[in-house]
């Protein structure tokens, strides 16, 4: 069985890492790869020891299992042998096009984002793995924007204060931002709705700001649930008063599927004190700033709002090895000396498999 790697398009991470290939050689599947596939993660063609470079083309056409960070295009699912398998992130729950195009032109498929959050998946979360990152870079990027020091520091010229980072939602970014906010020497205070997470908080040295009423569902998969009206209004003033007192803020809230809720209103930003940095991870599902704009940085009354989604794409070398892990994980659950073996009673195999009538 040959398992194919091509160069992701607009996105510099590589979905198989070197380090990965003796472990893919112990399931009996051999990889073959796009001729610099790996370039811009900084692994090169000689790193992958024991894999074969041929053309875009020749992969694509050989490969019995495909795996990319991000979907093909549909023009190249044509090149793509008909009985292969293709692992991506094709987010089904944001792509309403995704499983019927898949369908439609016959092509198997899984999602590595649909694999259940589950203690027993944990291995194979892309989502987490990804947020970790995209919730360290957060902070740094703010840090490299924001014209004041993240630590109090005392010096012969004068005291300076510690900034104030005002972190929403602790979930795996909102977690790593807390960590990083806090090496770096800043106060930081976290909003959740879950009060699930207020011991992680603590125990990464913030302060969770409760508001009271909160609908907590410990079964929505590590995901935030819709709140009520009434308590979104309570949450948007207090956060308001914390807002206007911060330096950083970093939003990471959203719930699967469905637009990111508004957290950080216009006039909210407009009393910010100027040189304040906001980063908006959930951008890409609407953002939970108002004034956010998914992929642009702007500066509304000296306040910088970043919306970005794919901030871990900016640490392409360690996000390629994550997801080659989750990637690595994920086939020790189905292939067996170099065979297929798909078993759907599996709930991980069965919830990251989109096109199961494909399979029939």
């Amino acid at each position: 069985m040959k398992v194919g790697i091509v160069k992701e398009s607009r996105d510099p991470r590589v979905a198989i890492v070197p380090d990965t290939l003796s472990k893919l050689s112990a399931l009996g599947v051999s990889v073959i790869m796009e001729a610099g596939a790996g370039d811009e993660s900084f692994f090169s063609d000689n790193d992958y020891v024991g894999a074969t470079v041929l053309s875009r083309n020749d992969v694509l056409k050989q490969a019995d299992i495909i795996v990319t960070f991000n979907p093909l295009s549909q023009e190249e699912w044509k090149l793509v042998n008909q009985n292969a398998i293709m692992i991506s992130q094709f987010a089904p729950f944001a792509d309403a096009e995704a499983v019927p195009n898949l369908l439609k032109e016959g092509k198997k498929a899984f999602s590595m984002d649909m694999i259940p959050r589950t203690t027993l998946a944990q291995s194979m979360d892309v989502l987490s793995s990804m947020a970790s990152i995209a919730g360290y870079q957060a902070v740094l990027v703010a840090a490299a924007k924001l014209p004041r020091y993240l630590p109090m520091l005392i010096t012969a010229a004068g005291s300076i204060k510690p900034s104030k980072v005002l972190i929403l939602g602790a979930g795996v970014a909102g977690l790593q931002a807390i960590a990083t906010a806090k090496r770096l020497g800043a106060i930081v205070e976290v909003f959740d709705t879950r009060m699930a997470v207020k011991e992680e908080v603590q125990s990464l040295g913030g302060k969770f700001i409760e508001v009271e009423g909160a609908k907590d569902d410990k079964s929505a998969g590590g995901y935030a649930v819709e709140q009520t009206e009434e308590f979104l209004a309570r949450q948007r003033a207090e956060v308001q008063a914390r807002a206007i007192k911060s330096d950083i803020i970093i939003t990471t809230a959203q719930v699967r599927g469905r637009k990111a809720p508004i957290l950080l209103e216009k006039e909210t930003v407009n009393q910010m004190r100027a040189g304040s940095v906001i980063i908006d991870l959930a951008s890409s599902t609407g953002g939970n700033c108002e004034l956010s704009k998914d992929n642009e940085t702007i500066v509304v009354n000296g306040v910088t709002i970043i919306g970005n989604s794919q901030l871990a794409a900016q640490m392409p070398q360690d996000a390629s090895f994550l997801y080659s892990n989750n990637v690595l994980n994920f086939l020790k659950t189905m292939v067996r000396e170099g065979n297929l073996h798909a078993d759907f009673n599996n709930e991980i195999i069965k919830g990251a498999c989109i096109t199961p009538e494909l399979f029939a």
